[in-house]
């Protein structure tokens, strides 16, 4: 599917979302990449082969301590 050189991480690979988008529809909340992936702006994917990954956005940060 990719013609990058050097090609893009596949689909199945743990880097995935670092390919190239090749459409972006921001309004919509998501983008293709080139390897097939679908990225979802709440940081799901959908996989080529129908895989669901869930949402792995980071937590927002925790206060350790305070200052009270």
């Amino acid at each position: 599917m990719c013609q990058h050189q050097p090609p893009c991480p596949s689909a199945d690979s743990s880097d995935r979302e670092a390919a190239h988008p090749v459409a972006h529809h921001p309004e919509q909340g998501w983008s293709l990449l080139c390897n097939g992936v679908l990225l979802f702006e709440d940081t799901g994917e959908l996989l080529p082969d129908g895989q669901v990954i869930a949402p792995h956005r980071p937590l927002g940060t925790v206060r350790v301590g305070s200052a009270a």
